[in-house]
């Protein structure tokens, strides 16, 4: 089976505190620039027939809502952390009008996560109304999800196993500090590629602006996003000017197809 065209839809683009972050005062946090508003990270792939989204924020309620987002086929994670998971329990709005259980594919690790914290959506007498899900554990393997291959690609977010994925001329990698070789050769001959770069300055479990570059450049992607900013990485439009004309910071709100 062969993958659809794809639209894929930034839901939000910001780091764990989002942008701004509560009680900063900074240029970033109080900017009248939309597009330094930054919801915690996250996407949506569309195809023909099917609709995904890539890890359920604290802010997944608000993000479905904001895109008028009717029907939603799959939820896909990359990691537990919980900027990343948090929002799962809003799926049950889809499981009322689909009238089916949300499939949810994931690592063993945050399906442990998962099965742990939304505990009650996984018990013997479920109380009404608590979310319907149906796990898939993923690991290495491609698999489709209805019209949309996927493929696994594995990074480090320090210690933490991260998925980032690719679906056909697609990859989408967010909390990574680093990335074994077997793994980026996955991702060469993307047409677009987006990774996150967290700031400037060194950070113990996240790309920076530059080694997000320099990763962008070797593998030599025509079009590269940056997402999972930090309010510390400075204003969207003067960080833009600074980058590579093939590359740019994400938005929240963009839509990019191929």
């Amino acid at each position: 089976m062969k993958s659809s065209a794809l639209k894929i839809r930034f839901l939000g683009t910001g780091t764990s505190t989002g942008i701004p972050m509560i009680g900063c005062t900074c240029a970033v946090c109080t900017s009248d620039n939309p597009k330094d508003k930054r919801l915690r990270t996250s996407v949506m792939v569309q195809s023909e027939h099917t609709t995904v989204v890539i890890d359920t924020t604290p802010d997944f309620r608000y993000q479905m809502l904001r895109t008028n987002t009717r029907k939603l086929d799959a939820v896909l994670y990359t990691h537990p952390h919980k900027d990343h998971i948090a929002g799962l329990d809003d799926i049950r709005a889809f499981n009322f009008f689909s009238g089916s259980a949300m499939n949810v594919y994931a690592n063993s690790l945050t399906e442990e996560a998962i099965r742990r914290d939304f505990y009650y959506a996984f018990s013997d007498n479920k109380y009404p109304g608590t979310p319907e899900i149906q796990l898939h554990t993923i690991g290495e393997s491609t698999f489709f999800i209805n019209d949309i291959k996927v493929e696994p690609i594995q990074v480090m977010h320090h210690r933490m196993p991260v998925m980032g994925f690719r679906m056909g001329d697609f990859t989408y990698i967010t909390d990574a500090n680093f990335i074994e070789q077997s793994e980026l050769e996955k991702i060469k001959g993307s047409k677009i590629l987006v990774l996150n770069a967290l700031r400037k300055e060194k950070h113990l479990s996240h790309f920076t602006l530059q080694e997000a570059i320099d990763i962008a450049e070797m593998l030599k992607v025509p079009e590269v996003y940056f997402t999972h900013i930090s309010h510390q990485l400075g204003l969207h439009d003067e960080i833009n000017q600074e980058l590579p004309s093939h590359i740019q910071l994400a938005f929240d709100g963009l839509e990019i197809s191929l």
